[in-house]
């Protein structure tokens, strides 16, 4: 259902509904041809997107789901919300629409979440694109460390149940360039998550950056079933989730793959870059 707080201009798309034992996943379908598939992560949803499939709906079939506790999906309380079981309902959807050919996009948890799909069926993926994210466990890194611990602990839960702290400050915090998360724009991440019950997977995801170590480690150890199908890793040099060490993590590993830096922009290229993203994913196209 068309929320009345949507700006119809900036996501004029009538999703679908996919129907999972915990909830109904929205997702958006739109265009004929070759598939592109685009997964999001926390707190995001498929308006991330919207102006890449705007523009690719015209030549291709442009796929969009929002994972359920995110977007215009139900929100359960009952609920694990954990990676693997987004992995999981993620796989559902695409093996029920039966696509071949894919090209993948993939960004903060809809990294590992769309990877696990392409190492559970390789033959079905063409290109990947891979934009700010990871996939291998960070239980050694003070960093990660220290954000998990503190926003998936339970002063992070209390922020975020009671001032929607995650996508509201830490949304801010992740933008390069801060003046292109306009209030309209923020309020089309704000408001999907307006009730402090619907936010369970904004602290969820956090806390797993380390309590999935183990499930990070099981896809990184399965990395090779990636090469020859990451086509392009595009980075956003400003983003202070992922650094240049995690871009430089990727090229070590996949050291053939053509690399973009922006150098002003964060964590969400789709939404700070979209039409050099366009043109790139044109030219790989």
């Amino acid at each position: 259902m068309i929320k009345s707080w949507i700006n119809r201009k900036e996501y004029p798309f009538t999703p679908k509904e996919f129907t999972l034992p915990m909830g109904t996943m929205s997702y958006v379908d739109e265009g004929e041809g070759e598939p592109i598939v685009m997964i999001h992560g926390n707190p995001s949803w498929s308006f991330e997107f919207r102006e890449l499939i705007k523009h690719f709906s015209k030549t291709h079939r442009c796929i969009a789901p929002d994972h359920i506790g995110f977007g215009l999906s139900d929100k359960p309380t009952d609920w694990d919300y954990l990676p693997k079981q987004h992995a999981e309902n993620l796989d559902d959807l695409l093996e029920l629409l039966d696509l071949k050919n894919i090209t993948l996009l993939v960004g903060d948890w809809g990294g590992p979440i769309g990877l696990s799909y392409v190492i559970e069926h390789p033959e079905r993926i063409k290109n990947i694109i891979i934009t700010n994210t990871w996939m291998w466990s960070a239980k050694s890194d003070w960093y990660y460390q220290g954000f998990s611990g503190f926003v998936g602990g339970a002063i992070g839960r209390w922020l975020i149940r009671k001032h929607h702290f995650f996508a509201g400050a830490v949304l801010k915090s992740i933008y390069g360039d801060k003046s292109k998360l306009t209030p309209d724009i923020h309020q089309h991440f704000l408001m999907p998550l307006a009730k402090p019950e619907e936010r369970k997977g904004n602290w969820v995801f956090p806390k797993q950056i380390i309590a999935a170590s183990d499930w990070l480690d099981e896809l990184w150890s399965q990395r090779d079933l990636l090469q020859g199908k990451i086509k392009l890793i595009a980075w956003g040099m400003k983003d202070i989730a992922f650094w240049e060490k995690e871009l430089k993590h990727w090229m070590t590993h996949f050291p053939d793959v053509k690399v973009l830096r922006f150098a002003g922009a964060g964590h969400f290229l789709a939404e700070e870059e979209p039409d050099a993203l366009i043109e790139e994913i044109t030219a790989l196209l």
